[in-house]
């Protein structure tokens, strides 16, 4: 078995979106290659309604695939084609846009103004661009849980892990997305397949997958201090981008560790991107552009 070095840990950036929506964007924007077949993911976790409840009015999307997976709250959405619906703690949304929809996404707090959840872009294969759009709307009681002997959890969303297999399904980039909790102080081995990137975003605890032979934390400057307290490199915020291997381990804190574990198979295809649209030309971003405005976007079956 070969571990994943860590290639790089990056902090989120705040940003603003939609109509005034403050969030966290751990990637986006810059990179494709190296998290191909993933685009940008953000995350919408907020206390104050003031900075979350403005929403995404309506907006286009095409050539992606769009991830929600909400923790606590509620997400109402609707759509150019009729469709409607509400998303609440532990639900899923994965949307295919294909050839093209306009939606809007609306957030609304719980009992104590918490808005929680993530949106994860995956990108479709040239072949893939302007099929038809198509939702999958998957409740939290659809999502298999798996308990590990030492205490590791995992909520399986789409893909195959530890004998379990996600609800979503028939997804261009064949990924792997899982929210895995590991208790206080255990280290984990878990399998990666080599051909796929992955990449750990962390958002709750802390711990620490540098040194993956041999994982420990990083001490603090006083390192000759048998006593000094440990520092772990990976807490809430932080994207872990991994390299090639077939397995990652990760070391967790005193307080345990909480993270998204996302992987796909690249693409290896070029990139056009603009906004919310995601095309491989830049041709097939000015007639999307051209059928924005023209009004000849969505195609109707």
């Amino acid at each position: 078995m070969s571990l994943r070095a860590v290639k790089e840990i990056y902090q989120t950036k705040p940003t603003i979106e939609g109509a005034g929506v403050k969030l966290q964007r751990a990637f986006g924007f810059g990179k494709t290659a190296e998290f191909d077949p993933f685009l940008l993911l953000d995350d919408f976790r907020n206390e104050n309604p003031a900075d979350y409840l403005a929403g995404f009015p309506w907006h286009p999307h095409r050539g992606i695939e769009t991830i929600t997976y909400v923790l606590a709250g509620e997400v109402a959405h609707g759509d150019s084609l009729g469709n409607k619906g509400r998303m609440t703690a532990g639900d899923v949304q994965w949307m295919t846009a294909g050839s093209g929809i306009l939606h809007q996404e609306m957030p609304r707090g719980d009992a104590s103004g918490r808005m929680h959840g993530f949106q994860l872009w995956a990108n479709l294969p040239a072949s893939l661009k302007m099929t038809d759009p198509r939702y999958q709307d998957i409740p939290s009681s659809a999502i298999p849980e798996v308990t590990e002997d030492d205490g590791t959890k995992a909520r399986i969303i789409c893909g195959d892990f530890w004998g379990k297999t996600g609800p979503v399904e028939g997804v261009a980039a064949d990924p792997r997305y899982v929210d895995i909790s590991v208790p206080p102080f255990t280290r984990k081995r878990i399998k990666v397949e080599t051909t796929r990137n992955a990449f750990a975003y962390v958002f709750a605890g802390a711990g620490t997958f540098r040194d993956a032979s041999e994982p420990r934390a990083v001490l603090t400057e006083s390192a000759v201090d048998p006593n000094a307290e440990a520092v772990y490199d990976a807490k809430n915020h932080s994207l872990v981008l991994f390299d090639r291997g077939d397995e990652i381990v990760v070391q967790a804190g005193s307080e345990g560790i909480r993270f998204l574990l996302v992987s796909g198979k690249p693409l290896e295809e070029p990139v056009a991107w603009y906004g919310p649209i995601v095309m491989n030309t830049q041709e097939e971003l000015r007639q999307a552009m051209a059928e924005l405005h023209d009004g000849s976007f969505i195609r109707h079956g």
